[in-house]
């Protein structure tokens, strides 16, 4: 039985729309990554433009989390996914990026359920493996997605980084 009053709490997940704001999305992933950003580490997502996110969202399924009528949560999936030449991952595994979280949502599970989201939606779409890249600097990131099941299969240098990125795959259940 749900808490009084947690209806309010609750996060919906739903896929992007058209109506939905290209700006609100990229000032979350920029709240999302300021914490990198602050260490050094200077993601893509901490300081995209809105073009960027546009682009980036249509290269797969946006989904975004709503707590209310605030966005406080994405991830865009990609199956298959395709890879620079020599990125260290097979051609038929899917990846998802920008998955990211409002500050506010830290620890309360949504981006647990966003990953779990991702990975569903690359086997639905026919891959039996995931492949993400984060930077290596990211220890607490890393060791985040290697409890999920994720090993590292090799390195990538990004030219919008400033570090090198750590290649991460994970075999997933037959749907």
């Amino acid at each position: 039985m749900a808490a009084k009053g947690a209806a309010a709490d609750e996060v919906a997940i739903r896929l992007f729309t058209e109506e939905d704001s290209v700006q609100e999305l990229t000032c979350l992933l920029h709240r999302a990554y300021a914490d990198h950003a602050a260490a050094g580490r200077v993601f893509f997502a901490s300081y995209q433009s809105p073009q960027d996110t546009a682009h980036r969202l249509r290269s797969g399924e946006c989904w975004l989390a709503f707590q209310g009528k605030s966005l406080v949560g994405t991830v865009t999936v990609a199956t298959p996914y395709v890879a620079p030449e020599g990125y260290p991952a097979p051609a038929s595994a899917g990846s998802f990026w920008q998955l990211a979280v409002d500050p506010s949502q830290r620890g309360t599970g949504l981006g647990q359920r966003l990953l779990s989201l991702a990975e569903a939606r690359v086997t639905a779409r026919g891959a039996a493996q995931v492949v993400i890249d984060t930077s290596s600097q990211a220890t607490d990131l890393v060791g985040w997605y290697r409890r999920r099941g994720y090993a590292p299969v090799g390195t990538w240098g990004w030219n919008v980084t400033n570090y090198s990125s750590v290649v991460l795959l994970k075999d997933l259940p037959p749907r």
